[in-house]
């Protein structure tokens, strides 16, 4: 509708009809003005939309999941999602079946490797990448090869899980055009804010694991794409030998001295080959949670809170959290940087069962140093002086499973001196001094939130996020000066 102004309009004269106006002339003008006034709309309900996205976007929280690389990020969003994304959840579940095939598959290949390398005499090219560096570790020259007895039975169940390895092969076909090699040569970075470099006399660790670059290109497609009957039939037909290989007393001495450091997942994947290698597998939530699948890209996902824990804003009748999980290895951590702007909270967890273990990218670097380098280089950042940092002393389930094996802590970090070698006092000791590095290094002062974790426990994680959820809205909504 055009707009005519009333006679006491200062423009009334400007946009009055002109004298002795023909009837074309008027619906030519009428015309103009009409086009006018929808040019004049459109503008008008554009910058009403673009006044709306950025009411809103002032409104979600932006969440960074940092850490070094097998530290439990993934492990983290996947509780996040299962918890507050439930339809999403459900939706991926049948994609993550070939998946978790992988996990067991690369699990068992590793194992053949080990069996044949003690067979033979000979140490597979990636094997040795797979043991300890740290002295407590048995080297492959030193071990008693003649104290373990093979028989026929062994290389009869090698001959029979061959096919596995083609198998191996046909699962990552399956898992597609997402796959990313995993580049060993790239320069490192110790922390974000470092310039990466290339150390030529760096022992790398890389072990070829496949690698996508985001969850949703492989299991976020239908079912039926990726059923794969003959994988599913291949590994049913193979469970009992599967379960022979796993069990047996001699293979798992051979590979406990050769201190063999398979994927955290590996053991309950292989305890469960009952249910998984079977024609009628079903995912489980924590077959999800515990699958390995490790990713190189940016991963991005919306999470929406209805309900919370105060009566605040919201938009559209919800609090909505936008979480990225970002590559942790050190050839990635220079694509953190640009993540920092306008963060609300980062979650960084530190593995702290990984006080013994060595970097997989840099072998020289003890894992517990690296995430104490990564931590102060955040807390002690400008950029991030107002974000919320909240920390996740995870893996607390192998740390108490290591130390029970006898494994001591203070011959890895010395100033743990003579404390108790328990998991209270060890987390304790741990939690004080990064509590100390926090307070210590941060611009302005800042709560500490630190949580000892297992992010692999989903019913104790959920507590734990809900008790995030909470404290995050809360701070922001008083740094938004909301509350």
């Amino acid at each position: 509708m055009v707009f005519h102004p009333p006679e006491t309009d200062p423009f009334y004269e400007l946009m009055k009809p002109p004298p002795n106006e023909t009837p074309a002339q008027m619906t030519a003008r009428m015309k103009r003005e009409a086009d006018a006034q929808r040019v004049s709309d459109a503008i008008d309900e554009d910058i009403k939309h673009a006044r709306n996205i950025q009411r809103k976007e002032r409104s979600i929280v932006k969440l960074l999941l940092l850490g070094q690389a097998e530290s439990g990020k993934s492990t983290t969003l996947k509780n996040f999602r299962m918890r507050y994304a439930p339809a999403a959840w459900e939706r991926e579940r049948s994609g993550w079946r070939a998946v978790v095939q992988l996990n067991v598959v690369r699990s068992i290949v590793t194992i053949l490797g080990v069996l044949e390398a003690e067979m033979s005499g000979d140490v597979p090219y990636d094997i040795e990448d797979l043991l300890d560096d740290d002295s407590e570790v048995t080297k492959v020259d030193d071990l008693d090869r003649g104290a373990l007895r093979w028989s026929d039975r062994h290389q009869l169940l090698m001959i029979k899980l061959a096919p596995l390895r083609g198998i191996d092969a046909d699962l990552k076909r399956q898992l597609g055009s997402g796959a990313e090699p995993i580049q060993p040569s790239l320069p490192l970075a110790a922390t974000p804010f470092d310039t990466p470099i290339t150390n030529p006399n760096v022992r790398r660790r890389t072990l070829g694991e496949f690698a996508v670059r985001s969850w949703g290109e492989v299991v976020d497609k239908e079912a039926e794409c990726r059923s794969m009957d003959s994988v599913t039939m291949t590994l049913a037909g193979l469970q009992n030998e599967m379960k022979a290989l796993w069990t047996d007393r001699t293979v798992q001495t051979a590979l406990e001295r050769r201190k063999m450091r398979l994927p955290d997942s590996a053991g309950f994947f292989l305890n469960e080959l009952d249910r998984i290698a079977t024609r009628d597998y079903a995912v489980t939530d924590d077959d999800i949670v515990r699958a390995r699948l490790r990713t190189v890209g940016i991963q991005e996902y919306q999470i929406r809170f209805k309900t919370g824990p105060i009566d605040a804003p919201r938009v559209d009748g919800a609090w909505e959290w936008r979480i990225y999980d970002v590559g942790g290895c050190r050839t990635t951590r220079a694509a953190w940087l640009p993540f920092f702007e306008n963060t609300h909270a980062i979650i960084f967890l530190c593995p702290v069962s990984c006080f013994d273990e060595r970097l997989e990218e840099d072998g020289s670097v003890n894992r517990l140093e690296d995430s104490t380098i990564l931590w102060q280089s955040i807390c002690s950042s400008k950029l991030l002086a107002k974000t919320q940092l909240i920390l996740f002393m995870n893996k607390c389930d192998l740390l108490k499973r290591k130390l029970k094996r006898g494994v001591k802590v203070k011959k890895y970090l010395p100033s743990y001196g003579d404390r108790p070698n328990d998991v209270m006092n060890v987390v304790k000791y741990l939690r004080e001094k990064f509590k100390d590095m926090q307070r210590k290094l941060s611009p302005i002062e800042r709560h500490a939130y630190i949580y000892p974790t297992t992010v692999t426990d989903t019913q104790a994680t959920a507590k734990t996020l809900e008790s995030v959820r909470d404290g995050v809205l809360r701070e922001n909504l008083v740094t938004s000066q909301l509350l």
